[in-house]
C-alpha cells in the first residue's frame, strides 16, 4: 500500500534538514504535500506519517493502547542517550504502565501544590541575583529556576556540594546539545565517537556519567538513611519519613500492584527523565513568555493589573486560576511548543486515518508545531494573541503542547503550576524590559526547540506598572 506523498530527497538530506532546519522544513511539507505527509529521517526506522488533522490526531491519541496502534518506547531511542534504557520514555506495554503508576502521584494533587512556596522562593532568590541596568541572557535566569525547582523538589537538595555540582554538571550538558551541530549526535549514530575529552561525544558522556556518578550517590545515601520497613501489603507504599516530601523518597518508597520497587538503575533513569524533561522544558517555554510579555506591552498591562487585584499572601492555587495569566501561558506553549512532535505509534492492523490507509507496521506521528498552526482553527496563527483562549475552549487534539494518550508529559500539571508561579512572581516583584532589537526566532535545541538567544535587562523592584516593550541597552 502506497503511504502519503512527501519528500523524495535521499534519507540524510531530509534529516539534516530535520535537525537544521526542522520549522521550514515541517512548513515546507505541509505546503507542498498538504495536511498529510511521510519523511524518511533513516533506513532502520524507515518512513514516518506526519498528521496534524485534529480528527487524526483524535484516533491516534485515543486509540494508542487498543487494538489500532501500539507506542512502543524503541522509538524513542534518541532520548535513551540522555534518559537511559530504564526511562519511563524508553519502556513498552505494561513495563511503561508499571513506570507511570509510579510517577504519577508526586506531579498531581496535594503532592504538587506543596511545591507552591518553594517555587516562588527559588524564582525571587535567583532573579533578585541579577544586578540593575545590566543586560543578561533571558534564558539564564529561567534555566536556574527551573533547575533549583527540580532539584529541591524531585532530589530533595539543598545548597550544597552536590547541589551545586548537578547544577553545573546538567547545565552544561544541556547546553552542549542546544546547537545543530552537536544535537546531531542524538539522531545520527555514526556521530558518536569518543576522540577524547575535547570531542563532541567525548564530552556529553563524560558529563553524562558525573551527573550519573552524583545520582547514584544519592540514592545510596538515601538507602543507607531509609527507616528499616515493616511487613505491609504489596500495594501499600513504604513510609515516608516525615521530615521529606522530595519526589526521589516517594519514588523509593513507592510500591507497583507485585509489591516492586525501582531498582537503582530504574531510579537513575527516572530522575534524569525527570530532571531533563522537567527542566529543558519549563526553562524554554518561560524564556518565551517573557519575550512576548515584553515585546507586548498591552499584554504585560493586562497581566500586572490581574495580578495586583491579588493580595500578598495569595495561595498559589489562586495565581494557578487566574485566567489571564492562564491565556498567556496557553498561547506561549501554542506559538512556540517545545515538543514539535506526539511520540511516535505504529499501527496493529490496517486503517484507514484521514482518507488514507495505512498498512500494519506504519509509523506514525501527531505534529504539534503543525497542528497549533491550522488557520482553521487559531486565526492568524503566528500572532500572539492569548485572548484565543479566553474566547473559546480548544479541545485536545486542537492544542496539545504536553503530546496526549498513553505518553502524554507526566508532569503536565506540574510544569503549568511551575510556569505560571514563576512568571506571576517575577512580574510582580521585578521591572524588565528587553533589551537590543534583535529579532528572536524558533529553532532547534537539542531533542526539542527554543529561542533563539535575546537579553533583558532588570530595572529594578516592583514599585508601579512602567510600560514595558524595548529599552534602548545595547545588546
Amino acid at each position: 500500500m502506497a503511504l502519503p506523498d512527501g519528500p523524495k530527497a535521499p534519507s540524510v538530506w531530509q534529516m539534516l534538514q530535520w535537525i537544521g532546519t526542522p520549522f521550514s522544513f515541517m512548513q515546507s511539507c505541509h505546503r507542498q504535500y498538504g495536511d498529510c505527509f511521510t519523511i524518511q529521517l533513516n533506513r532502520k526506522f524507515g518512513p514516518l506519517v506526519f498528521f496534524s488533522q485534529p480528527e487524526a490526531l483524535q484516533v491516534i491519541l485515543t486509540n494508542d493502547d487498543a487494538k489500532l496502534f501500539e507506542s512502543p518506547g524503541t522509538l524513542n531511542v534518541a532520548l535513551e542517550m540522555i534518559t537511559g534504557t530504564q526511562s519511563v520514555f524508553g519502556l513498552s506495554g505494561d513495563r511503561h504502565r508499571r513506570a507511570r503508576q509510579l510517577l504519577m502521584p508526586p506531579f498531581h494533587g496535594e503532592r504538587m501544590r506543596s511545591y507552591g512556596e518553594l517555587i516562588r522562593e527559588i524564582a525571587e532568590q535567583v532573579m533578585r541575583e541579577y544586578g540593575t541596568a545590566r543586560p543578561f541572557e533571558a534564558r539564564e535566569p529561567m534555566q536556574r529556576i527551573s533547575l533549583r525547582i527540580i532539584l529541591r523538589a524531585v532530589f530533595g537538595l539543598t545548597d550544597g556540594p552536590r547541589y551545586q555540582e548537578l547544577e553545573r554538571l546538567i547545565g552544561r550538558l544541556l547546553d552542549g546539545l542546544s546547537n545543530p551541530l552537536n544535537a546531531s549526535l542524538l539522531f545520527i549514530p555514526a556521530l558518536r565517537q569518543d576522540l577524547g575529552p575535547l570531542s563532541p561525544w567525548g564530552r556529553f558522556i563524560r558529563n553524562r556519567q558525573q551527573i550519573d556518578d552524583l545520582i547514584y550517590q544519592e540514592i545510596a545515601d538515601r538507602r543507607r538513611n531509609q527507616p528499616v520497613s515493616k511487613p505491609h501489603a504489596a500495594s501499600e507504599p513504604e513510609p515516608v519519613p516525615a521530615s521529606r516530601n522530595d519526589i526521589l523518597t516517594l519514588l523509593m518508597s513507592a510500591r507497583d500492584e507485585a509489591g516492586e520497587a525501582l531498582s537503582d538503575a530504574e531510579l537513575r533513569d527516572e530522575l534524569m527523565t525527570l530532571l531533563i524533561a522537567g527542566h529543558e522544558t519549563t526553562a524554554t517555554a518561560l524564556t518565551w513568555a517573557l519575550y512576548w510579555i515584553h515585546l507586548l506591552p498591552p499584554v504585560r498591562q493586562r497581566l500586572l493589573e490581574e495580578l495586583e487585584s491579588l493580595d500578598d499572601n495569595s495561595d498559589p492555587n489562586t495565581v494557578f486560576r487566574l485566567p489571564y495569566l492562564n491565556a498567556v501561558c496557553s498561547e506561549t506553549l501554542r506559538i512556540h511548543p517545545v515538543a514539535l512532535l506526539t511520540f511516535g505509534r505504529v499501527t496493529r492492523s490496517r486503517i484507514e486515518l484521514a482518507g488514507v490507509t495505512l498498512d500494519p507496521g506504519t509509523t506514525v506521528t501527531g505534529c504539534i508545531y503543525l497542528a497549533h498552526r491550522r488557520k482553521e482553527v487559531f486565526s492568524k496563527p503566528e500572532e500572539f494573541n492569548p485572548d484565543r483562549f479566553l474566547d473559546r475552549h480548544y479541545s485536545p487534539y486542537e492544542f496539545l503542547p504536553f503530546g496526549g494518550g498513553v505518553r502524554r508529559c507526566i508532569g503536565m500539571a506540574f510544569a503549568q503550576f511551575e510556569m505560571k508561579l514563576v512568571l506571576s512572581t517575577v512580574l510582580s516583584r521585578f521591572d524588565l524590559a528587553l533589551s537590543g532589537t534583535r529579532e528572536v526566532r524558533q529553532r532547534r535545541r537539542g531533542l526539542v526547540s527554543g529561542p533563539s538567544p535575546f537579553k533583558i535587562v532588570k530595572i529594578g523592584a516592583r514599585g508601579g506598572v512602567s510600560a514595558g516593550g524595548r529599552v534602548g541597552v545595547s545588546a
